[in-house]
């Protein structure tokens, strides 16, 4: 019984986070940096207990969403602390003016760098890996250009090359912001077209990262991705 009344507690305290982090990111009701009504206030208008209360905001503390400023109150995060623990999504960059041109060319900067330290960094098991991950995704890009898993198979095989980079902070970033693109720009890929470079670029990036050539790597990481970004007809010239 015990056990059953703390379980009913937990599911409650996770329940109330949510509809506070919902308030934060989707109702635009609390903004970055403002400071939460008193506990007694909050408790009620949610119709919680203010011990219920207490262990949301400590999940959203813990999330990075929410700090508490001791003889202040409860605060909002800001967007830079909440990038910096590891929480700024994919509601933050609909809500700001960034473009799909905008996440183009900061891929562009920053995976063939990450490629490159994944030359210099990975174990032998990760680089077999990544090689099988490409044969995988060479072999729907053969049978299948334009289906879910030859789609599912390049993000696989890019993921694992960033996340041999050992970089903390890009294993966190560079994945979300895949996820933006294809999420919040919900883009129409001129996949027949993106097949045939892509196949050849995937034969350079898996044999240079055999070879560990980190310099050569970096190059056939950014050929691969202005082939893609062009064939997508974007923009680039104002």
């Amino acid at each position: 019984m015990e056990r059953s009344k703390m379980q009913n507690r937990n599911n409650l305290s996770q329940t109330t986070a949510q509809i506070l982090r919902d308030r934060i990111n989707k109702e635009h009701i609390y903004q970055y940096g403002e400071k939460l009504p008193n506990e007694n206030e909050l408790s009620e208008e949610l119709g919680v207990s203010r011990t219920t209360l207490r262990e949301a905001i400590r999940i959203l503390v813990s999330e990075g969403v929410l700090n508490v400023q001791r003889g202040k109150g409860t605060f909002v995060a800001k967007q830079m602390e909440r990038f910096a623990a590891g929480n700024l999504g994919i509601r933050e960059f609909t809500d700001s003016k960034v473009t799909l041109r905008d996440l183009y060319e900061t891929r562009m900067i920053f995976e063939p760098e990450a490629a490159a330290l994944a030359c210099k960094r990975a174990s032998k098991e990760e680089v077999h890996n990544i090689l099988q991950l490409g044969e995988r995704c060479q072999d729907f890009l053969l049978r299948n250009p334009t289906g879910k898993d030859r789609i599912e198979s390049e993000i696989a095989f890019h993921s694992a090359i960033i996340e041999a980079s050992h970089n903390v902070f890009l294993g966190q970033f560079m994945p979300m912001l895949t996820q933006t693109i294809e999420k919040t720009f919900a883009m129409d890929f001129n996949l027949d077209v993106v097949a045939e470079d892509a196949y050849k670029d995937h034969i350079m990036i898996m044999n240079f990262l055999e070879k560990r050539d980190a310099q050569a790597l970096k190059s056939a990481v950014t050929i691969h991705l202005h082939h893609a970004f062009w064939n997508e007809e974007l923009p680039w010239q104002e």
